[in-house]
């Protein structure tokens, strides 16, 4: 999905800091990013508090104004304004869920518990998930540029772990299509 003319529009608006510019995209896209700080904690089994999930919020826009606007200025507007904003957030919410992490490690555990109702950041199982994630999104952001069939096939094997044949068999393709359809999609993921 490409940039929207509303959405070019309200971005210049912002980095020309026109008066009421910021709180329009703030308006425009809180729900968005309470969304992704939703399904990022929900996602990898993590339980937030409203006040923490405001915190993470917060800190999602505080970033997209620090250094006038440094993370916008670098939108490079070859996806949509929302596609952007949801990877920068969940970069924000992965980056401040391994801070928990390490303050749990240290002895300060914050407002996270996991579902099953144990208080705390558990420092062994949260760091290899802070890995995931990152690789996980980077991946999410990538297929982007696969047509569905490809970005199917990238989703079951990369990152639900499948094999050739469950792919095979749960999309009815022939099996000795799955890598050969992966390499293409690796191709257009990276063009390099």
């Amino acid at each position: 999905m490409s940039l929207s003319d509303v959405d070019r529009l309200l971005l210049q608006r912002c980095l020309d800091r026109e008066p009421r510019a910021w709180q329009n995209f703030v308006d425009r896209f809180v729900g968005l990013v309470v969304h992704v700080v939703q399904r990022t904690t929900d996602g990898r089994g993590l339980q937030i508090d409203s006040a923490t999930r405001d915190d993470f919020v917060a800190e999602v826009f505080l970033v997209l104004v620090r250094h006038d606007f440094a993370v916008l200025r670098r939108f490079r507007r070859q996806c949509s304004l929302a596609t952007y904003l949801t990877v920068i957030a969940r970069r924000v919410v992965v980056r401040r869920l391994h801070a928990m992490q390490n303050e749990a490690a240290g002895g300060h555990a914050h407002a996270v518990a996991s579902t099953n109702g144990h208080a705390g950041v558990h420092p062994a199982n949260t760091h290899s998930a802070i890995e995931r994630i990152d690789n996980t999104e980077q991946i999410e952001y990538l297929m982007t540029r696969l047509d569905d069939r490809e970005a199917m096939i990238v989703k079951m094997f990369h990152l639900e772990g499948k094999s050739y044949h469950e792919i095979s068999q749960e999309i009815g393709v022939n099996e000795n299509t799955i890598g050969p359809t992966l390499h293409r999609a690796r191709l257009k993921m990276n063009p390099q």
